[in-house]
C-alpha cells in the first residue's frame, strides 16, 4: 500500500483495498502447502509461507545457472529473466486464474459497496504479493552471485528489474484474461481458459523434454554467441537486462537507454490499461461465470431405448451397453468428462505427452529425431509406443472417480440399482470409446505405416493387454463410483500390496509380448490367454456390489 496515491488515482478505495488484502494474505498463510497438498487434511499450517520460501530458494539455485556460467552479463540476465518469466507465467496460467476469477467473491464482496476497480486491483495485488513470495527467494541465489561476481552496484540494481518482471508477467497474463472476458460470453470464459491451460502445459512439457537436447547439439563455443540472438532486443526480458547499461555495462544487442526505459514504462501502461479500461463491469462479468443457464437435455427412456437417439453418445451408449444402469454410467461419464474443466486440464494433455515422451526416448542415444526415425523400421520399438498408450487410459481412470463436487454422488446411493458395478463399467466403457480407442487407433495407423502389416498381431495383443492392465488397475485401485471421491484424498496405508501387484502387471504383460515378438503362434496364444483373463476381471469389476463400494469408501 506504499503507492496508495497511485491506487487512489486509478479509482480504487484504499481503505477497502487494505482490508481485502489483509484478509486474503491471512488466509494464504493458513493454507496448507501447495506441494502435494491434501484436500482432506484437517489441520491448517500456520507458517506455510516460510516453508514455501525455503523450497523456492532451493529452486532458485537451478534457475541462476546462466548467471554463474555466462560471462556476458546482459545475455546471462536475458536468459535468467526469461526462465523466471516463463515460470511465473505458467504459474499464473495453471494456478491463479481461479484466484483472479473466484466465484465465491460474489457471495461475500459483490453485495458490498465496492467498485470494480477496487476489486480488480485487490485481486491483482494479492497475486502480485504471492508471486513476490515465490520470486524473491528464487532470486536470492542469483542476487548473491551477481553481488560477488560484479560488485555492489550490480547487486543494488538487481531487485528493480526483478520487481518489474513480476509486474510484466502478472499484467500481461491477466490483461489477456480480461480481454477474453470482454470478448466471449461469461459462461464460455472458463472453457477458453481451460483449453489455453491445456495447450500451455503441452508446450511446457515439450520444451522441458525436447529443447535441452537441441541446446546440447549446438557447438558449445557458439552456443552463446550474440550474433545468433539479434531478435532478443525485441522481447521484454531484454529491456529488463538493458537496465545494466545504467552502471556502464555495454548492451549486447544495442538499443541504448531507450530499451531500459521500456522496462519501466511497459508495466505502468499495463496497470493503467488494465484498471481503467478493462476493469469496468468486472463484477457483472464474473457473476455470469458458471451461473449461466445450462440447457439440460432430457432424454426419455422407453422400453430400454432412448427417445432421442440423435446424439452420438446416446447411440454409443445403446451399442456398447445392455443394462440401463450401464447406459446411465456411460452417458454420465461421457458428458461429465466434457463439462469438467478439471478433468480436461489433467487428462487431455496426456494425449500429447505420450508421443512427446516417445520422441524423447528415441533420441536418448544422442541421435537426432530424423536419424532415430530412419532406424525405426528395423527395430521393435513399436511395442514401447503401443504400451505407452496405456498412460492415457490409466490417467483418465484416476480422475474418473474424483470430482470437486463429489458430494453430488448421493444420487448413486439413493437410486434403485442392485449392482453399482454396472454404472462403473459403463463409465469405464465411455473412457475407452471417447478417449482411448481413438488415440490407440491413431498410434496403430502410425505403427502400420512404419512397420507394415506384419505388426497387426502385435497391435491386437497390445490392445488386449492394455485393456487388461487398465481393468486390473480399475478393479484393484479404483473400485468406486464415477466422480464420487474427493480430489487428492489421503490414501490409507493398507494398499501397499495392491500397489505392488499393480506395478507387476504391466511388467509381466510387456515381457511376455517382447519374448513373443518373432513367434506368431505364441502371440496368438497370448492374445487368447489375455482375452480370457480380461473377460474374467471385467466380469468381476462389473459385479461390484454395494458392500464393495462401502468398503472402498471406508
Amino acid at each position: 500500500m506504499l503507492p496508495s496515491g497511485l491506487w487512489r488515482s486509478l479509482g480504487a478505495d484504499t481503505d477497502q483495498l487494505t482490508a481485502i488484502l489483509n484478509m486474503r494474505l491471512m488466509l494464504d498463510n493458513r493454507r496448507p502447502m501447495g506441494f502435494g497438498r491434501r484436500q482432506a487434511q484437517k489441520k491448517d499450517i500456520k507458517n506455510g509461507t516460510l516453508i514455501n520460501t525455503f523450497m523456492f530458494g532451493i529452486m532458485g539455485v537451478l534457475y541462476g545457472i546462466p548467471v554463474y556460467l555466462i560471462s556476458d552479463r546482459v545475455l546471462s540476465m536475458v536468459i535468467y529473466f526469461t526462465l523466471i518469466f516463463l515460470m511465473i507465467t505458467l504459474t499464473l496460467i495453471t494456478d491463479f486464474s481461479n484466484a483472479l476469477f473466484d466465484n465465491r467473491d460474489k457471495y461475500t464482496l459483490f453485495p458490498r459497496p465496492i467498485n470494480d476497480r477496487t476489486l480488480v486491483l485487490a485481486k491483482l495485488l494479492h497475486v502480485f504479493i504471492y508471486l513476490l513470495r515465490i520470486v524473491l527467494p528464487m532470486a536470492l541465489p542469483a542476487w548473491i552471485a551477481i553481488g560477488y561476481l560484479d560488485g555492489w552496484a550490480s547487486a543494488v540494481l538487481f531487485p528493480l528489474p526483478v520487481l518489474l518482471l513480476v509486474f510484466m508477467s502478472l499484467f500481461a497474463v491477466n490483461s489477456v484474461y480480461l480481454i477474453i472476458l470482454r470478448l466471449v460470453k461469461p459462461e464460455k470464459f472458463k472453457d477458453v481458459i481451460s483449453y489455453f491451460q491445456v495447450i500451455a502445459s503441452i508446450v511446457f512439457f515439450a520444451t522441458v523434454y525436447l529443447h535441452p537436447r537441441k541446446m546440447f547439439e549446438m557447438d558449445p563455443s557458439n552456443m552463446f554467441d550474440a550474433s545468433h540472438f539479434q531478435w532478443v532486443k525485441y522481447i521484454p526480458t531484454y529491456w529488463l537486462a538493458a537496465c545494466w547499461s545504467w552502471i556502464g555495462v555495454p548492451l549486447t544487442f544495442g538499443g541504448g537507454i531507450f530499451m531500459s526505459l521500456l522496462a519501466i514504462v511497459a508495466p505502468l501502461l499495463c496497470v493503467i490499461i488494465l484498471v481503467k479500461y478493462l476493469a469496468p463491469e468486472f463484477s457483472r462479468k464474473i457473476s455470469g461465470i458458471d451461473s449461466a443457464e445450462v440447457s439440460h437435455e432430457i432424454t426419455v427412456i422407453k422400453n430400454g431405448k432412448a427417445a432421442k437417439p440423435g446424439k452420438l453418445y446416446l447411440k454409443l451408449a445403446n451399442i456398447f451397453n445392455r443394462s440401463d444402469a450401464a447406459k446411465a454410467g456411460f452417458i454420465l461419464a461421457w458428458l461429465q468428462t466434457s463439462r469438467s474443466r478439471t478433468f480436461r486440464m489433467r487428462v487431455y494433455p496426456a494425449l500429447a505427452f505420450v508421443p512427446i515422451y516417445f520422441i524423447y526416448l528415441l533420441t536418448q542415444n544422442g541421435s537426432s529425431i530424423s536419424e532415430a526415425y530412419a532406424t525405426l523400421p528395423g527395430s521393435s520399438k513399436f511395442i514401447l509406443l503401443l504400451y505407452m498408450s496405456a498412460y492415457v487410459l490409466i490417467n483418465a481412470l484416476n480422475y474418473l472417480i474424483m470430482s470437486e463436487q463429489y458430494k453430488a454422488a448421493w444420487v448413486f446411493y439413493s437410486s434403485p440399482v442392485e449392482t453399482p458395478g454396472n454404472i462403473m463399467i459403463g463409465a469405464f466403457k465411455a473412457l475407452c470409446v471417447k478417449l482411448f480407442l481413438p488415440f490407440f487407433t491413431a498410434i496403430s495407423i502410425f505403427t502400420l505405416w512404419i512397420w507394415g502389416p506384419k505388426v497387426i498381431p502385435d497391435i491386437f495383443l497390445s490392445l488386449v493387454n492394455v485393456l487388461l492392465l487398465a481393468t486390473c488397475i480399475a478393479r484393484i485401485s479404483f473400485r468406486q463410483l464415477p466422480f464420487s471421491s474427493m480430489e487428492q484424498i489421503k490414501q490409507s496405508g493398507g494398499k501397499v500390496i495392491r500397489s505392488i501387484i499393480t506395478m507387476l502387471i504391466p511388467f509381466v504383460l510387456g515381457v511376455g509380448h517382447y519374448l513373443s515378438v518373432h513367434i506368431w503362434w505364441l502371440k496368438l496364444t497370448f492374445i487368447f490367454l489375455s482375452g480370457a483373463l480380461l473377460w474374467l476381471i471385467w466380469d468381476s469389476y462389473a459385479g461390484t456390489n454395494w458392500g464393495n463400494i462401502r468398503k472402498e469408501d471406508a
